[in-house]
């Protein structure tokens, strides 16, 4: 069999198409220019832009070639065409400079938050049953909860810890107000789980939200288990 095509059948187009894409301003300008100087100028307005070649009225008389008009067109066209180059260098240089001012605010605010919790750390004993519930009465809304709520998270971590920071279970080694078992799950929450009673209380409350709802059902949970 013949692989040759039927005499005036139409060629087919091999590969894809491609969409056409708009020319950029530095395109349109230099096309431009090459269209009112006969294409003799493109290429030294291009390098002028470069900062390789100075382009003004001195350069282009030294041609010969040029009436005063095509000078003027292409000295205009070449000031465009660094106008547009600077344009883009400007708006490269404004981006990377926002990426690095946010990447610095970050960095400060981080550095803010803990130098804070530093200070605070200072002047908190390390066990405040007082202190301990006052912090956690102010957090309960974070999790949906009203301060109905409190009373049994009273109940239920007085028959844990008696909200004691360093309270530690002797037989399963259980640590903390929340009695984590073990201590170290609390890592979750903040590296200073072992002295910080809000880190504890945070993870406490979170433990709670998840696996009981609230703290009435894990405190009913515990009346009933001994556990919670």
């Amino acid at each position: 069999m013949s692989n040759t095509m039927p005499t005036g059948a139409p060629a087919r187009q091999r590969g894809r198409h491609r969409a056409a894409t708009p020319p950029s301003r530095l395109a349109r300008i230099t096309a431009g220019l090459g269209t009112a100087t006969g294409g003799r100028y493109r290429n030294a307005v291009v390098a002028a832009s470069l900062g390789l070649v100075a382009v003004g009225g001195g350069a282009a008389a030294s041609t010969g070639h040029m009436t005063p008009t095509g000078a003027t067109e292409a000295n205009g066209a070449a000031a465009a065409l660094i106008s547009a180059t600077a344009d883009v260098k400007l708006d490269f240089d404004r981006s990377t400079v926002a990426s690095v001012s946010k990447a610095q605010v970050d960095q400060q605010a981080q550095a803010a938050a803990a130098a804070a919790k530093a200070e605070i750390l200072k002047t908190q004993p390390v066990n405040d049953p007082t202190g301990a519930q006052a912090y956690a009465s102010s957090q309960l809304a974070k999790y949906g909860w009203g301060q109905d709520q409190m009373q049994a998270l009273i109940t239920l971590w007085n028959l844990e810890s008696d909200w004691t920071t360093t309270a530690t279970n002797s037989s399963s080694g259980a640590y903390g107000i929340a009695q984590a078992l073990p201590g170290n799950k609390m890592d979750s929450a903040g590296s200073d789980w072992q002295t910080n009673y809000r880190t504890q209380i945070d993870w406490g409350l979170g433990y709670i939200k998840d696996r009981y709802g609230s703290p009435a059902n894990a405190l009913t949970f515990h009346y009933a288990s001994g556990w919670y």
